[in-house]
């Protein structure tokens, strides 16, 4: 099974189409069970992720393993290690685990720069203590890599990918990485959920590439496919992909992911690619 659980949404009200706030301590217990039971096997979460690692330690992750992520390293940081190993202590704390799969950066410039050999310092005792079994960065965009890598040897990179934002494959990072032998996982397949949206509700400030939902909307309709599973197809379709992280705001919307993962992938995919980091990086929207 290539799905991983991101559960972003059990600590945050996340996504553009969320329509039900965030995922409630029962309905978190539900989901996991889901998921272990459809064999999942790994779950993406964060110290940003609100309320995520606490809600996760209280229902229980025995049988998962667990990706957290560091916050980015604030200017007033001096003493990198011990920063580091107190957000670790905490992150398992609230997850009530004593190890982690893999710890991620969640700014990967945080390698690079004055402090960054202490803190690929401090990652690497980690994952030689136990502590840790994988290091890596979760990133933005490609061009993020070739410093990442030049500074630490990383074993798992988390990037976006989905029909819009093609970049880890067009790139050539994605062959890269699997030559270096790092694990891939990618996040984003819905575009925060924008993929999802019926087309007369994407907001006017999205105008730009209406051109883009357009295409994409007619080809859903002329092939009769629904949006999950055309964008579930895609990144399935990617071998050198090691896992997808999905995220979901209840477990029926999880049993219908798991329904799409069985179906079979279109011949041919529509060309939706754009490199617009206006549209492809939600972090972006806001500005729009």
């Amino acid at each position: 099974m290539k799905l991983a659980l991101g559960t972003v949404q059990f600590g945050l009200p996340y996504g553009i189409a969320n329509k039900f706030g965030q995922v409630s301590l029962d309905e978190v217990r539900n989901i996991l069970a889901i998921a272990f039971n459809s064999g999942i096997d790994t779950l993406d979460t964060a110290i940003a992720y609100g309320d995520s690692e606490v809600f996760l330690g209280k229902v229980g992750t025995r049988g998962f393993k667990i990706v957290t992520k560091l916050p980015p390293l604030s200017d007033g940081v001096t003493d990198i290690a011990s920063w580091v190993d107190e957000h670790v202590k905490s992150a398992l704390y609230r997850l009530k685990v004593d190890s982690l799969y893999a710890l991620l950066l969640h700014c990967s410039k945080d390698l690079v720069g004055v402090k960054g050999r202490p803190m690929v310092n401090a990652l690497e005792r980690l994952k030689d203590n136990g502590v840790v079994q994988k290091i890596g960065v979760s990133i933005y965009s490609p061009l993020e890599l070739d410093a990442a890598i030049e500074a630490c040897a990383l074993d798992l990179v988390q990037a976006p990918l989905n029909l819009f934002d093609r970049r880890l494959i067009t790139s050539g990072w994605l062959h890269r990485l699997r030559e270096k032998d790092v694990e891939v996982h990618v996040r984003s397949v819905f575009l925060q959920g924008i993929l999802l949206m019926p087309r007369e509700t994407i907001q006017e400030k999205f105008s730009p590439w209406f051109n883009l939902f357009d295409c994409w909307h007619s080809w859903l309709n002329e092939n009769r496919i629904s949006a999950v599973d055309a964008c579930l197809a895609f990144v399935s379709s990617q071998p050198l992909i090691d896992r997808i992280v999905i995220g979901v705001d209840n477990s029926m919307q999880l049993n219908e992911l798991l329904q799409s993962t069985v179906k079979g992938f279109p011949e041919q995919f529509p060309d939706l690619r754009c490199d617009d980091e206006r549209l492809i990086n939600p972090s972006k929207w806001n500005m729009l």
